[in-house]
Formats: C-alpha cells, sequence, structure tokens
C-alpha cells in the first residue's frame, strides 16, 4: 500500500484543522465548491493511478535489471543521494512542466484553484505520473534500487502537503535552504512576476541555483491566466489538451502544428498574432469563479461527498481482490461521480439526470461487484438503500428546481 494513500486520513485531519484556523481568523480560505473540486481531482488521480502504478513500477525494475552501471547498497549515504537526486529530478520536470505545453497540459490542474490551502495539495493532475517518472529513471541506471526511488519520491510528494497553506507565514533561515509555504504561495501565483517561478519540491536551492527563485512579495493573485471556470474534475483534466488541439487545427503549416505541443504556453504562430502574454490583474476588480446551486444541492454534494470518500477507500484499500472487469467498472463509476458532483455544484442543466444514471449504475454495479467478491451479505441491502435514498433526494432537487437550468 502506497505511502500517499495511508496518509489519507492525515491529510483530512490537516484541512480540518485549516478550516478551524480559516473560520477562528475570520480569513475565507475555503469555499465548498472549490474543496469538492479540489478533492475530486484527488480522487480521480488516485483511481488512474491505480492502473498506471504497476507500469510504472515495471519500467523502473527493468531499467535496473538491465541498463544500471552500478549496484548500490541502500545505505544512509544512499538514500541521502537518492533524496538529492530525485529532488533534482523533480525540479526539472517541474519547470519543464512550465515551459513545454503538452507536459503543462498534464500538470495545469494543480494550478487551477483559486484559492489555496491543503486541499489544492490534493488537487492531483491524472495524466503527470506518466510523464514525471521518466525524469527519476537515471537514478535506476546509477544502480539505485526502483523501491528506493519510489519511497524516496513519495516522501517528497508528502513534504509538498504541508506548504499548501497561508496559515504559516516566513519561516526564518529555513527559507534559504527549504521549499516553504510563502516559496510555493509564490509557485501558484498568476500575476505576471510570479509565473514559472519556485519549482522546488522539498529544496528551494534548485531555484536560487538555475535563476528561478523569486521571493513573496505582495500576496499572489491564484490560479491559472486564464481561469478554468469550472467544478468538473473531468473537464479540469481534458480543458487544456481540447485547448492545444484546437490551436493545431488552427495552424496552417505542419511545423506549427506539432511546435503548438512542443513550445511554451501561451505561443502561437505569427500569422495567429504570435505570443500571448501574461496580464496584470486589476486587482480591485478581480472576481473569483462562483456558483451557488442552492442550499438543498449543497447537503446532497455534501453527502455524496462523503459516500465517494467511502466507495474510493474500499477501491483503493482493495483493487487488489475485485475481479478485473469490477475495478474498471467502479473506477468508472467514481470518475463519473466526482464529474456529476462538479456539474452539480455548477448549476448546469442535465446535471441531476446524469447523478440520476450514476445512482442507477452504482446501485446495480456495487451489487454485482460485492456479490463476485463476498456473495450476497447486508452489505448488497446497504448499497440498495443508498441508491433507493440517493434517488429520492434528487427527484426532491429536481421538483423543487434547485439546480439552475432544470
Amino acid at each position: 500500500m502506497g505511502y500517499i494513500i495511508l496518509s489519507i486520513p492525515v491529510f483530512f485531519l490537516l484541512i480540518g484543522a485549516e478550516l478551524l484556523w480559516s473560520a477562528w481568523t475570520h480569513r475565507k480560505v475555503y469555499t465548498f465548491p472549490d474543496l469538492i473540486a479540489n478533492i475530486g481531482c484527488g480522487i480521480g488521480s488516485q483511481v488512474v493511478g491505480a492502473f498506471t502504478k504497476a507500469a510504472i513500477f515495471g519500467v523502473y525494475l527493468w531499467t535496473y535489471d538491465h541498463l544500471r552501471v552500478f549496484t548500490l547498497p541502500a545505505n544512509v549515504l544512499i538514500w541521502v543521494i537518492t533524496f538529492l537526486l530525485v529532488d533534482l529530478g523533480y525540479y526539472w520536470f517541474h519547470r519543464l512542466s512550465h515551459e513545454v505545453n503538452f507536459l503543462w497540459a498534464a500538470h495545469i490542474v494543480h494550478h487551477q484553484s483559486e484559492e489555496y490551502n491543503l486541499s489544492v495539495a490534493l488537487r492531483q493532475s491524472w495524466w503527470q505520473g506518466l510523464f514525471s517518472f521518466w525524469f527519476y529513471l537515471p537514478i535506476a541506471v546509477l544502480g539505485v534500487h526502483p523501491v528506493v526511488i519510489l519511497t524516496v519520491g513519495a516522501l517528497n510528494t508528502l513534504y509538498q502537503f504541508w506548504i499548501h497553506t497561508r496559515a504559516i507565514g516566513r519561516m526564518g533561515w529555513l527559507e534559504h535552504v527549504f521549499n516553504t509555504p510563502s516559496h510555493h504561495r509564490v509557485h501558484h501565483g498568476s500575476d505576471p512576476k510570479y509565473l514559472d517561478r519556485n519549482h522546488a519540491g522539498s529544496l528551494i536551492i534548485w531555484d536560487k541555483l538555475f535563476g528561478t527563485f523569486q521571493p513573496e512579495e505582495e500576496e499572489p493573485v491564484y490560479g491559472i491566466t486564464t481561469p478554468l471556470r469550472s467544478w468538473d474534475p473531468v473537464w479540469a483534466n481534458f480543458h487544456y489538451w481540447a485547448d492545444l488541439v484546437a490551436l493545431a487545427r488552427r495552424c496552417t503549416a505542419l511545423g506549427d502544428k506539432v511546435r503548438v505541443f512542443l513550445k511554451p504556453p501561451g505561443w502561437r504562430p505569427a500569422d495567429l498574432g504570435g505570443r500571448e502574454r501574461p496580464k496584470e490583474h486589476d486587482r480591485t476588480n478581480y472576481l473569483k469563479y462562483s456558483t451557488d446551486a442552492g442550499a438543498n444541492a449543497r447537503r446532497y454534494v455534501l453527502v455524496q461527498f462523503f459516500l465517494l470518500l467511502a466507495v474510493t477507500s474500499l477501491f483503493l484499500f482493495k483493487q487488489d481482490s475485485l475481479p478485473i472487469w469490477g475495478a474498471w467498472v467502479l473506477a468508472g463509476i467514481i470518475v463519473l461521480w466526482v464529474m456529476g458532483l462538479g456539474l452539480v455544484l455548477e448549476g448546469r442543466r442535465g446535471a441531476l439526470t446524469l447523478e440520476a444514471v450514476r445512482v442507477l449504475l452504482f446501485t446495480g454495479a456495487g451489487i454485482a461487484v460485492w456479490m463476485s467478491v463476498l456473495g450476497w451479505s447486508w452489505w448488497c441491502a446497504v448499497i440498495i438503500f443508498l441508491g433507493a435514498a440517493s434517488m429520492i433526494h434528487l427527484t426532491a432537487l429536481s421538483g423543487e428546481g434547485e439546480v439552475a437550468g432544470q
């Protein structure tokens, strides 16, 4: 079981503590739709990762078995060296993810939130893992065992959770060596002077060494230069790919169609106006994306969100015991689930219909998967009850017209 999955209860405990701090200090650092969307992206990342991590580990193991130059022992010195190499590899992957369009398309999800809080740390791309691990393969070539590399990589990821907060200011001498909340707030800023700065994982020394360091001055405007304006995690993971494909189709030269994916964000060929430069925000008139689907719709989403967390946890902890078809079906329902909750929060037309379809699929597939593993039990009755209760709540929402567009 991965370190990230085992750390999920701690993540939620700390998010709860930050919510209390936000209420105590009267600083509005959370909004309900943004919180649901952030964790929805994280849920999707873990579900997709359940199908890709074995293949990634296989590539590491093959590289180690066939291409390694040395066979290095897993002693303290090698662990320290691996930590430095993984952190350096992360810096370059992270930096290039802001400088190369197809990598940015896989990373942009993490930057879409216009808030800055611990839930943003969980807002992860569903595809980034397929691009990032290549930057660590040279460490396996050197002779470091894949288990050491992946363990250090997981610890590097865990470190970065706590720096996604506005509750901690400057941290004295630690700012000179480590990545801190202050440094990382800069990285999430969409102000022109903050863009593409502070790419560090654990150590800020790489940004200072390679010229990408920017200290925090005024608090950033968080998010991306063109706001996503959606709570749907599925669209969050595909919208920039769609933008790149649309731009490539507009290009007349074949070379420009390819360059669209290799050039930095904002690049355009000369015949389409040339590169688009980011603009300064008008802070006095800047409005974050906001929707209000109604109090009953929010209650529905909250109840479904906790149920989603339970089902996702069951999937992640029991995936090895599920039949292959059951794992794929359950994963698909979870993806449809996070999408549906986002659309309900947006008040989209057809959102309740989509949710009704998803509830029916969840009820039927849930019973089928459960019976294939354990046979009929009282849990099947629980699934039927939850499906029926959800349908009743959806019917009430539809009748009240709570969701805009219904």
